[in-house]
Order: C-alpha cells, then structure tokens, then sequence
C-alpha cells in the first residue's frame, strides 16, 4: 500500500489540486537527455518562455542545495522538491542523486519528485526509492511503435542510438516496464499524455487504459506547445477545451490531472503564482 506516498500527496500542489497553498520547486541539474522528441529544442537557456524543458541556468547539485536554501526562506509553505530537466532526470543520473542526497540531508520533511521519459527509469528505480522520491512522472505519448517513431527522432540507450520504429520499440518498452515496476512500490506515479493532434490524438484513450492497467496514480493530458526549429513546430496546438474534453472522457478510467500549468525546468513558488528562478 502506498502509505508515505498517499500521506506526501496532501502536500504535493502538482498531485494534488487541493494542495495550492503549498509551493515547489524545479531543479535545473539535468542538462542531458537520452532522446529526441520532435516536439522539443535542446536550446534550454531562454528567460522568455514558459514550458517544460526550458532554464535560465543550469546548476550544479551544491549550487541546487544552495538555491533550495533560498527559496525555502522566501516561500515557507515549499513542500516539493522536483527535478524536471531541462534534460530527462535519469539520464543524467549522478547529479540527480546528488542533488537528492544533499537535500535530504538538509531537510529530512521534504517531498522529492522527479519527471523521466523512463528509458532509465527501471534501472534506477530502486535508488530513487532508497532516496526517498515518492512521486514520479513518466511521458508516455503512445502505445504504438509506429505512432512513436513519428513522435522521437531518435533514442539512445546503452550508448547506441536507435531511430525509427527500433528506437520507438526500445522506449515503450522501458517505459511501460517501469510503471508496471512501479505498481507495488510507494510511489506515485503519473502518466504524462502529449496531445499531438493528427498523431496520437485519435487513441489517447489506448494510453490512459494501459496506465491504469499497469497501475498508475494519475494521468495528465496535456497539449503540446509548438517550438520553433522543431519537426513539429506547425502543428496545430490542442485549446484548453479540447484538452478538457479528452480529460473529462478519461476520467471514469482513472484519475485526471486538471491544472497542469506545464511549468519550466526552473519554476519555483505556488502553481499559477509561479516565479521562474533568477539565479544571482
């Protein structure tokens, strides 16, 4: 039974819609990503943007330790420790669990989360939960291999890079392992959907029933933002209402996210009062 894990959500403003007095905070550390999404530019370092997988800066574990400190005096209510890119989380694995380690010895209350497209997710499960990380976010945008393969230019695992439906094959498998290895475990875990219309938004349902069967917490359908100099940058961008509907016919098959704000790699604060992080 996930106990720590259930007890931890009341406090988790991104798990939990009822915890909006509490704030959280993103820790740039993880630069690397071991894939390459046609919806996302590896140019991290933009001030003007608001979006998953964007900083001003990228820190160092101690520079996040010391970051954490700061924060933690101008917002007092910060429950939430997350560690969301700009790159993937496990793919840069050392100043994760660096960074995870220098916090909780800092502060033993704090809550870890961490966001992964899971190709790693598996391998390092343990560690995280050793670490004390109770909730986890896996992007998952298909259950197909072909749908994949239009949706990653490439993945690289074990040093080899895989394209195509090789590729795509190599990452849904990982991923679907890891939320199934997650099932038992006290943890939270939270399927992130990317609504690409014209490409997977004819079976986001296929991807909520297998999350709910490989026993996930949540779901969170969320529409993708166009990004110049990407594959994907005419693609129609999903409104607010279409991403509430294919939420709202989701939701009898398990529990739905509904305010996602698809926060930078650096937010810090409450959701929708959210600061993006100034370093210096």
């Amino acid at each position: 039974m996930k106990i720590k894990a259930l007890e931890r959500t009341k406090t988790h403003p991104c798990f939990n819609a009822e915890a909006h007095e509490f704030a959280r905070i993103h820790l740039p550390v993880a630069p690397k990503c071991n894939i390459q999404c046609n919806y996302c530019h590896r140019k991290y370092d933009c001030n003007n943007e608001s979006r998953p997988g964007v900083t001003s800066d990228v820190l160092t574990p101690k520079e996040a330790l010391a970051h954490y400190k700061e924060s933690k005096k101008k917002f007092p209510t910060l429950s939430v420790v997350g560690i969301a890119g700009p790159g993937d989380a496990l793919a840069n694995w050392e100043k994760t669990r660096d960074t995870l380690q220098y916090i909780r010895e800092y502060d033993p209350n704090v809550t870890f989360c961490l966001s992964t497209n899971g190709l790693k997710l598996t391998k390092y499960a343990d560690d995280l939960i050793e670490l004390g990380v109770t909730h986890i976010t896996v992007t998952i945008n298909t259950v197909y291999e072909d749908v994949a393969a239009k949706i990653y230019r490439h993945v690289r695992y074990e040093g080899k890079k895989y394209f195509g439906v090789e590729g795509a094959k190599q990452l849904l498998v990982k991923q679907w392992e890891a939320v199934k290895y997650l099932r038992d475990k006290d943890v939270m875990t939270k399927v992130n959907i990317v609504y690409l219309k014209g490409i997977n938004d004819d079976h986001i349902q296929d991807v909520v029933k297998q999350a709910e069967a490989y026993g996930a917490s949540v779901t969170n359908i969320m529409a993708h933002i166009p990004v110049k100099e990407t594959p994907f940058e005419q693609l129609e961008q999903a409104t607010q209402d279409e991403i509430n509907d294919v939420r709202k016919m989701n939701a009898s098959i398990m529990p739905q996210m509904m305010h996602c704000n698809q926060c930078r790699a650096d937010a810090v604060g409450k959701l929708g009062g959210c600061r993006n992080k100034q370093i210096g």
